[in-house]
């Protein structure tokens, strides 16, 4: 008798540690809705998670110091969100990069085969980064070549000292 109560206790422990895989979905669509969400989330910021039972960690760069502070506020009022970890870097506040930033949409965005992408606010396709005039690309874009045309914009901008190409082409069949 002991030994079966043993495992129920066990058992009834372990459950209680671990979120089902619904309850673990719930908590993923929640915690993405409430980043795309924030009124100051853009194309020039890029949020992403990660969900360990009920820990979520935050990671990425943002342009806006208060977003970093936002989106750690909104994700611990989620229900079944035990804690946050905040692992957001906040990028430097600089005229020049806030230059480059701009350029760089232009240049990728007017171009004739990327205008489909030029779609502004959270769920922007292609992201923005930009720390001490380097370029950091991040998204989902349609084709490889797609990608390459990205890369070669933002490195043709004036000042840009390096871009780190971090997009990922969209499986087919998706």
């Amino acid at each position: 008798m002991r030994t079966a109560w043993t495992l129920f206790a066990t058992a009834a422990l372990l459950l209680s540690q671990s979120p089902s895989a619904r309850g673990r979905q719930r908590v993923e669509r929640e915690v993405r809705k409430e980043i795309l969400r924030l009124p100051f989330y853009g194309v020039y910021d890029w949020i992403t998670f990660s969900v360990d039972g009920y820990k979520v960690t935050l990671s990425g760069a943002v342009s806006r110091p208060t977003l970093k502070t936002d989106a750690e506020r909104v994700v611990k009022k989620i229900e079944g969100v035990e804690s946050v970890t905040n692992n957001i870097e906040v990028l430097p506040l600089s005229p020049n990069d806030d230059r480059i930033r701009n350029e760089v949409a232009a240049a990728i965005f007017r171009h004739s085969s990327m205008t489909r992408y030029a779609i502004q606010g959270p769920n922007a396709p292609i992201h923005i980064l930009v720390k001490n005039g380097s370029v950091e690309l991040a998204g989902v874009v349609a084709s490889e070549s797609d990608k390459t045309i990205a890369g070669l914009q933002a490195n043709g901008v004036s000042g840009v000292f390096g871009v780190k190409n971090n997009l990922v082409v969209e499986k087919k069949g998706k």
